[in-house]
């Protein structure tokens, strides 16, 4: 490890490091602007420069790696004049437009023009103006305030893997724009705004809406995929306005997909304010005392094993384990949380968790695509696989349909036979499979939702097992879950009890009119035309697919508005806290059913949140084990059954409309519009 002075204090830093990142070992301050910890090094800005002893001038201090013997200060007066200096050159065209700014109050050149800025200008000749740039529904651009920093561009040709930005000419006539006149086709795009050391690139959706220091700030987690993206919701009064992402290195880094980001305009509309009641066949608002009543009207006399309850795909932990104590107490044996109909098994925990975890993505040498569409499914995770691809050294394979991927994928066949192939050694992948030092397998819900869903898992795990995929110290064995909640649900044991139903059983139940009453907590992905005469009762927060089918409609609170426990796809446990108060009459979930369960005679054990979850996590410890991750052991799983020879294809068909918010959101509409139809109906960019 070399040794080097800065400003006078003789530190060891680690070799192949930058002067820039000893200096900040050294607890130096040192301004950037185009430099990212997460990006290759430009230096474009200059704003790091610093003095180097024996140096003719200022270098980079981004640019330039350490070495032994080193001299360096960062606060000399050359240093001093070189900053301003560039300042002064960064500040020449720079529109006076801070006031209305959407940066402004988040703006490292405002920040480091106090620092280093003049209070007047010696330019006098014409200033530049650049023509805004249409990068999309979600990204807003005012690019004569860009500095040329060439962020943005890095991060969507090396993160986001879609190379459509550049720039164009040079000097003081370069500007940033894309290839071709289109937006930005990424489902990681919102990222480029907080890469965005200026106002140039800004919220579109959030433009001149409120300043930072109006917000309230709640640290929460992402319910729009299962990664369990850690994230910040920013939000005034009883209105959430943005979220954004959050630092947690071993789950999403700092980035943040697009749908969980946008989306939150989806949180007021089409909400879910009162109870209704159904009579004569049309739903009436109505008292909570008078939903409960009619419940309880129903539910008297009825044989548990005639009721059923489904929960959906963005429940939290709390709600699903007070509706599971109710449905055990009304003798009902009919629970699962699969509303897909994915054949996981709830008994094994190594068959439905991302068991090589997603930082384990950093180690694979070669990974296997079953049936799965990372960029949709879990576009961060999806941006994983990239930054391993660009290290160098991986190979990635599909069995199966897989879509556009940012990172280069061998197609290896269509379905199940290519897989069975795998599993015998009769394909060339298999000895790919078994040399690697980390391979890893990724099994998509696509596959797991088929008929012969727990064949192919049966299929995919002899895959594991021949070609020594799960071994000491690593497990390479995935499964990539697509709802927040699944996890969390099977860890719960919310599938069908002894004797009980799954989904698929209580949907032909209904039908056939041997299932009377079915609970539906936020279910809204199951064909409700399968319920038949039954009771619906429908709890959740927002007026979409199964509130249209209920009798009985109770409104509940979105992610953002209760606090809550998630368990992501690596099986970690992490809490959500409520940023605003539900809508009108809406409720907790868990109170909801904490109401409920007196209402029909069958008193839960809990009246707050605190003795609720002491009761959880006596009964499921893992939950209370918050960031944790406990390895789960290899046993057998999957089914044995014959296996269809259609093509595997991804579980999601259209990433900006996966569920109630989404759905409920006009800028996921804009997205679909823009992004998604074009590609269905057989268009270009260049069609618009």
């Amino acid at each position: 490890m070399p040794k080097m002075t800065i400003d006078g204090v003789e530190i060891e830093v680690p070799g192949g490091i930058t002067v820039l990142q000893a200096c900040e070992l050294a607890g130096k301050e040192i301004p950037r602007f185009c430099y990212h910890e997460r990006l290759s090094v430009a230096g474009n800005c200059r704003m790091c420069l610093v003095e180097q002893e024996k140096a003719p001038k200022p270098v980079a201090s981004c640019a330039m790696p350490v070495a032994e013997g080193m001299v360096i200060k960062t606060d000399s007066p050359l240093v001093q004049k070189a900053r301003k200096g560039v300042m002064e050159f960064l500040l020449i065209t720079h529109p006076l437009d801070c006031p209305i700014c959407d940066q402004g109050g988040e703006c490292d050149l405002q920040d480091q023009a106090v620092a280093f800025g003049k209070s007047f200008s010696r330019y006098q000749e014409e200033k530049r103006a650049v023509t805004d740039k249409d990068f999309g529904p979600l990204v807003r651009t005012e690019m004569t305030r860009c500095i040329q920093c060439t962020r943005c561009i890095r991060f969507a040709t090396e993160v986001a893997g879609v190379e459509v930005l550049g720039a164009t000419s040079r000097g003081e006539h370069m500007e940033v724009t894309t290839y071709v006149e289109k937006g930005i086709a990424s489902e990681l795009s919102g990222n480029l705004i907080d890469l965005c050391p200026v106002g140039a690139l800004t919220s579109k959706p959030y433009a001149f809406t409120a300043r930072p220091w109006e917000l309230t700030k709640t640290e929460s987690i992402d319910v729009a995929d299962a990664v369990g993206v850690n994230i910040r919701i920013d939000s005034r009064g009883r209105e959430v306005l943005r979220v954004l992402p959050r630092l947690n290195e071993d789950v999403n880094e700092e980035w943040m997909a697009d749908k969980g980001r946008f989306w939150v305009d989806g949180l007021k509309r089409q909400r879910l304010d009162r109870p209704f009641v159904r009579e004569n066949g049309k739903l009436k608002p109505a008292s909570w005392g008078e939903a409960f009543a009619a419940i309880a009207a129903r539910v008297k006399g009825v044989d548990g094993k005639r009721i059923a309850a489904i929960v959906g795909d963005q429940c939290d932990a709390e709600s699903m384990f007070a509706l599971k104590e109710l449905m055990a107490s009304l003798g009902s044996p009919n629970l699962d949380c699969r509303q897909d109909g994915a054949a996981l098994d709830a008994t094994n925990r190594a068959s439905y968790l991302f068991n090589s975890t997603i930082a384990g993505i950093d180690k694979a040498d070669v990974i296997l695509l079953v049936g799965t569409n990372p960029r949709w499914e879990a576009p961060v995770l999806n941006a994983r696989i990239r930054k391993r691809h660009l290290k160098g050294g991986l190979k990635v394979a599909s069995v199966g349909a897989v879509g556009d991927l940012t990172y280069p994928v061998e197609m290896l066949g269509a379905g199940a036979e290519t897989l069975s192939q795998i599993a015998s050694g009769g394909n060339s992948f298999s000895d790919a499979l078994k040399n690697a030092k980390a391979p890893m397998i990724i099994v998509g819900q696509g596959v797991l939702t088929r008929p012969d869903g727990a064949a192919v898992l049966g299929l995919a795990r002899k895959v594991a097992e021949a070609a020594n995929v799960v071994r000491e110290g690593w497990n390479g064995f995935n499964v990539l879950q697509t709802a927040a909640a699944r996890v969390g649900g099977l860890e719960l044991g919310f599938v069908p009890q002894s004797g009980g139903r799954d989904v698929n059983g209580i949907l032909d139940g209904a039908q056939k009119g041997e299932i009377e009453i079915v609970y539906l907590l936020g279910a809204d992905e199951i064909d409700t035309n399968r319920l038949g005469s039954a009771f619906v009762i429908y709890q959740g927060h927002h007026g979409d697919r199964g509130a249209h089918r209920a009798d009985v409609v109770l409104p509940g609170a979105a992610y953002t508005e209760k606090d809550g426990t998630y368990m992501n796809i690596e099986g970690r446990a992490q809490l959500g806290r409520l940023a605003i108060f539900p809508p009108g009459d809406a409720k907790a979930d868990w109170s909801i059913l904490r109401a409920l369960s007196e209402s029909v005679g069958k008193k839960l054990g809990f009246d707050t949140i605190e003795q609720l979850r002491r009761k959880l996590y006596q009964a499921f410890p893992r939950f209370q084990r918050l960031g944790a991750i406990e390895p789960a052991a290899w046993t057998s799983f999957g089914g044995q059954g014959e296996v269809g020879r259609d093509q595997f294809r991804p579980a999601i068909a259209n990433y900006y409309m996966t569920d109630p918010i989404s759905r409920a959101s006009a800028t996921m509409a804009q997205c679909t519009e823009r992004f998604v139809q074009p590609v269905a109906g057989g268009k270009t960019g260049t069609h618009g």
